[in-house]
Parts: C-alpha cells; structure tokens; sequence
C-alpha cells in the first residue's frame, strides 16, 4: 500500500483549514485517512504559531517506513525545518506557456545584467576601499617610524630661535631701500 503525507481540506466556503493526514494514495483528499499529524491555516500569518503546526517525529517515522510527501507538504516541512527543501523545478517540467513572453524575458535579462554590474562596481570601490585603507595605514606606520628615528637631534630650537631674528632685520632692509628710492 502506498501512503503519502498530504493536506485534507476542512473549514467552510473561502475559510480553508488543512488537516496534515497520512493517507493511502488512492484514498480521495478529505476521506479516509491512517493517522492525522497536524493542521496548517493559511488564512493566519506566517510568523503566528497557529499557521502550521506537525509532530515532527511522527512525520519522520512515516518518512522513514516509505511515505511520499506532495509537493506543498515538502515545502511546508522544508520551511519548517524538518527536511531538506527538494529542487526547484527545472524549465523542461515547467510548462510553456505560462513562460514570460519575449519582451519580459528581455527586461529580466537587463534587469539582471545591471544587477550584475550594480554588484561588481560594488566589490570594485570596496577593493579601492580597502587597498586606501591599507595604504594609509602603511603610510602613518611609516610616519609614526621616521619621527622615532629623528627624536636624539635637538638643534630645531636653535633654528627656531635664527627665525625669530630674521624677521627683525627685515623691516630693517625695507627702511634702507625707502631711503635709497
């Protein structure tokens, strides 16, 4: 006997209520069914505790004795965390016509492009970043170092001290060229 893990609709009109049931495979959806193991609500939120709810371990016995999961049950428990999530479908499974058109495609692809480029100019200017950084932290190690290696000589004061006299002797030389012109 094949059983699947699947949702059996309750609740009245526009108000769907699932129970997760383990089923036979040929059983009709809201019939007979092995063993109910939770519920989920899509009418609450996704975050509120009342939106899906299983016992984890009974699912996982089943898993492992051969149940089969649907596709919504298999995303339901991979965003739960019990299993691992399958893979997405590929485009030979999908259908076709309900394929973007020529144009849409068009702007997908360009969207994507700049996106693409959008995140390479990113790394770029994150790498220029980076390497100034470096360069200025080499630069002040290189500053914080030569100041280290000048501090025995002390004849700056002396220089400091010829500053000061020449600008008296300056206006000096402007009152000799005043008496010259």
């Amino acid at each position: 006997m094949s059983v699947r893990i699947r949702l059996a609709r309750g609740g009245s009109k526009k108000r769907p209520f699932h129970k997760i049931v383990v089923a036979d495979k040929r059983a009709p959806r809201d019939g007979r069914f092995i063993e109910q193991i939770g519920f989920y609500n899509p009418l609450v939120p996704k975050d509120h505790p009342e939106h899906f709810k299983i016992d984890a371990e009974k699912a996982k016995a089943w898993i492992a004795k051969g149940a089969e999961l649907t596709d919504r049950m298999a995303r339901l428990m991979a965003a739960a965390g019990i299993i691992e999530a399958k893979a997405i479908k590929t485009n030979a499974e999908q259908p076709k016509k309900s394929a973007p058109k020529a144009k849409a495609q068009e702007r997908l692809a360009a969207a994507k492009e700049a996106e693409e480029a959008k995140k390479q100019a990113e790394l770029e200017a994150k790498a220029a970043a980076e390497e100034a950084a470096k360069a200025e932290a080499e630069a002040k190690a290189a500053a914080e170092a030569a100041p280290a290696e000048e501090t025995p000589a002390e004849p700056a004061p002396a220089e400091e001290a010829k500053a000061e006299e020449a600008p008296a002797e300056a206006p000096a030389e402007e009152a000799k060229a005043e008496e010259n012109a």
